[in-house]
């Protein structure tokens, strides 16, 4: 299968990211509801929104299958080093800038953002099948020509 241009992929990872953004949040607001910590419902609603954006980024994003173990693992990897640096820009930013703190989580989001693209594009997606699908040119002895080939 032919992936989309890089262009495309940085779109439809925009959205696949905001759904699971929405799965975050809302599985955090009902869970919040009912446990009465912040802790527990704040990692259960990560992991449940990154097996979300796994599953949907696998498929419409890299149009990659879904169910490989190893990618999956690298993909939960990755989010969790995007959430390190998600937090660790919002800190800095608001730590070091006089910014409010909403300013400086949006700009951690966007670091974020990017990085885990360009993980999951460079590593966790990249496209193995690509020179592998690809005709092999076999060697030939100079002055040969292949047998189906005219002379």
């Amino acid at each position: 299968m032919m992936r989309p241009h890089l262009t495309t992929q940085a779109a439809r990872y925009f959205v696949t990211g905001g759904i699971a953004a929405v799965v975050d949040v809302t599985g955090f607001h009902l869970l919040a509801q009912h446990m009465g910590s912040v802790l527990a419902p704040a990692v259960a609603s990560f992991l449940l929104a990154a097996v979300v954006n796994y599953t949907l980024t696998s498929a419409w994003v890299f149009g990659s299958d879904w169910r490989s173990l190893r990618r999956a693992a690298m993909f939960l990897a990755f989010a969790t080093v995007g959430l390190a640096i998600n937090a660790g820009v919002t800190w800095a930013v608001a730590t070091l800038l006089p910014v409010a703190p909403v300013l400086a989580k949006i700009v951690g989001i966007g670091v974020a953002f990017s990085a885990n693209f360009l993980m999951n594009a460079l590593i966790v997606f990249r496209d193995k099948g690509r020179q592998a699908d690809a005709p092999r040119a076999r060697k030939m002895p100079a002055g040969t020509a292949p047998a189906n080939s005219p002379r």
